[in-house]
């Protein structure tokens, strides 16, 4: 049977011995909240419930996609992810939003931890409940756990394969435990994964795609919806978790619908219009040029730019260096020459961005100048695997001349080609082989196709013919999860606290796991050690020491074309939303902490 009961959960473990107790967990041990805290600083305890939030998909998690859905089953590799789901399921700790990596307990009210730590044991709150009324138990969450690293996303699974086993004592105590060796934050990780109802899948297929609405035990239940165009999240009404500290202030609408659009001018028109109220701008040409309709001027949508904290994350066009022509990293490079950024930013984006750089951008965590002593303790060892810039000034892409063909960094391009053995007949570069060199972007969306235009121009003037290839997201999701393109954009996140989510990004064991997000195909044994001095690192200075060293080599590796980045995020909003004074320094808390203001919508006729 493919369902929870093929887990059958081994007989308890022993006690866990020489153990701590704590009400939250951070990466090293800080917390500012004291076990008694009656909610966060961010959030509005007095924040008042009802009314609708509505927004499309900007962030994804397993195998969700922002332009449609086929299934409510977001947390495996098959399918097209419903927006929303994570809402419908508890977890045993939540994130706090204004510190770097701490956790508060939701589903469990404390944590016993083993003087090794490779054992932890979580004590649940007896009122937890499914959204039918039955009791969650440690039972529901070893199973969870358990599913998740045997058939979860690849996102999931990779990062949890320490975790080697997690049993109920009884009813209300979890026992997790983890192999030696085990990264830092892995126990973090498995405490925010969601749970699930050991009853729910005896007997159903977790792996199956469904459009079932799973039981969950979280602030939200899945309402009405429409395949490919809409979902909406409906607030339950008697939530057992609701006034725990860290829920007071949070979860204040009485519904949340995300629209689902396959074209971005669509969607935008789309909020133009009022079908949604909520809008992060990722533009910067539609954010200076395209709010000056009636709604924005007559004040019934406003405009705002907030301040982000966090690191901007690694946004470019991704080379899968699993095709024997990008093999070579001064073929690589040299693609990378071909983009003129500086054009790209004045012509197209209005001068709003940042050329990026670094793996870690926007935060303490990248590369500068010559290695520190403290880097170079951990890049010795690996030196004679490394290129010799590695112990130099970090790589950076070069600035262009801003004239969109800079002929200096075209000719260079054209000489690390020529090192590469590749050859020049007839205007067509060929590789060492003789096949010609020709490169296919795939994408999905064409709102990129301008920027991506003029690097194909520039690719053509040394010979490389590129051509875009626009798909639908069925089978964009299906291309990437087998790996089958030659370049493709990518934006992702990265938190101040990396840890084992670096494996699945850029470990050599996920560049050879289907649907994982190392779409470079880096598999290089020194930035595994890199990654397992960042994910072991017991201070945050060891941390930031680990993560430049880690940034240096992945930059030497020209694995992709970095592209831009702003320290701000854009938001348009219809004016019908509260939000606390407070906005947190490590997200915007949306939607999680504003709710509705009835006096603003009926005053701009949104009532």
């Amino acid at each position: 049977m493919a369902g929870a009961a093929a887990f059958a959960l081994p007989a308890a473990p022993a006690a866990v011995a020489g153990t701590r107790t704590v009400h939250g967990l951070s990466s090293f041990g800080d917390l500012k909240y004291p076990a008694d805290f009656l909610n966060f600083d961010y959030v509005d305890p007095a924040a008042p419930s009802g009314g609708r939030f509505s927004a499309q998909l900007t962030s994804t998690i397993g195998n969700q996609s922002s332009e449609t859905f086929n299934t409510l089953n977001v947390y495996v590799l098959r399918g097209d992810g419903a927006p929303g789901m994570n809402l419908t399921f508890d977890s045993l700790m939540v994130r706090a939003l204004d510190e770097p990596d701490s956790l508060y307990g939701l589903l469990a009210r404390s944590v016993e931890v083993s003087e090794d730590g490779l054992a932890y044991r979580f004590v649940l709150r007896p009122q937890a409940r499914f959204h039918d009324g039955q009791r969650l138990t440690a039972t529901d969450v070893a199973v969870s756990l358990r599913l998740l690293k045997e058939k979860g996303h690849p996102e999931i699974s990779q990062v949890v394969r320490d975790m080697t086993e997690a049993v109920a004592e009884d009813e209300g105590t979890l026992v997790v435990r983890f192999a030696p060796g085990r990264s830092r934050d892995l126990p973090l990780f498995v405490a925010t994964l969601p749970v699930f109802s050991a009853a729910y899948y005896e007997g159903r297929d977790f792996e199956a795609s469904s459009l079932e609405p799973p039981l969950g035990s979280g602030p939200y239940q899945v309402g009405r919806l429409e395949p490919g165009r809409f979902i909406e999240l409906e607030r339950v009404r008697d939530y057992w978790g609701a006034d725990l500290p860290v829920n007071v202030g949070r979860h204040n609408f009485d519904s949340i619908r995300y629209e689902c659009f396959r074209d971005r001018q669509v969607a935008f028109e789309a909020f133009k219009g009022g079908a949604f109220s909520y809008r992060e701008e990722f533009t910067a040409k539609v954010w200076a040029t395209g709010y000056d309709f009636p709604a924005v001027k007559e004040g019934r949508v406003r405009r705002e730019t907030l301040p982000d904290a966090t690191p901007s994350g690694t946004q470019g066009w991704w080379i899968n260096t699993r095709r024997p022509a990008f093999k070579d990293a001064r073929v690589r490079e040299a693609i990378g020459l071909c983009f003129d950024f500086a054009w790209t930013n004045k012509t197209l984006m209005y001068d709003a961005y940042r050329r990026t750089a670094s793996y870690f951008e926007n935060s303490d965590l990248k590369a500068t100048g010559l290695p520190s002593p403290e880097e170079l303790a951990l890049l010795e060892p690996l030196r004679a695997s490394l290129p010799a810039e590695v112990f130099g000034q970090p790589w950076s892409p070069p600035e262009s001349d801003g004239s969109g063909q800079d002929r200096a960094l075209l000719g260079r391009a054209a000489g690390l080609l020529r090192e590469a053995g590749c050859v020049r007949t007839d205007g067509v570069m060929a590789l060492p082989g003789g096949q010609p060199l020709e490169i296919e972007f795939l994408d999905l969306d064409p709102s990129l196709t301008p920027h991506t235009q003029p690097f194909v121009r520039n690719l053509g003037l040394i010979g490389i013919k590129g051509r875009i290839r626009q798909v639908d997201a069925s089978q964009y999701q299906a291309r990437l999860k087998d790996f089958d393109f030659d370049m493709t954009v990518r934006r992702f996140s990265n938190g101040m606290t990396p840890g084992p989510e670096l494996r699945e990004a850029y470990g050599s064991r996920a560049a050879a796991t289907s649907g994982s997000n190392n779409l470079a195909g880096i598999a290089d044994p020194a930035v595994d050690t890199l990654i397992a001095a960042v994910t072991e690192a017991t201070s945050r200075p060891a941390l930031v020491t680990a993560c430049r060293a880690l940034d240096r080599v992945l930059r030497a590796g020209r694995y992709w074309v970095p592209m831009w980045y702003g320290a701000t995020h854009r938001i348009a909003v219809w004016d019908v939303f509260g939000r606390p004074e407070r906005t947190p320094a490590y997200g915007l808390g949306v939607p999680a902490t504003w709710w509705f203001d009835a006096a603003r919508a009926r005053r701009i006729g949104r009532l």
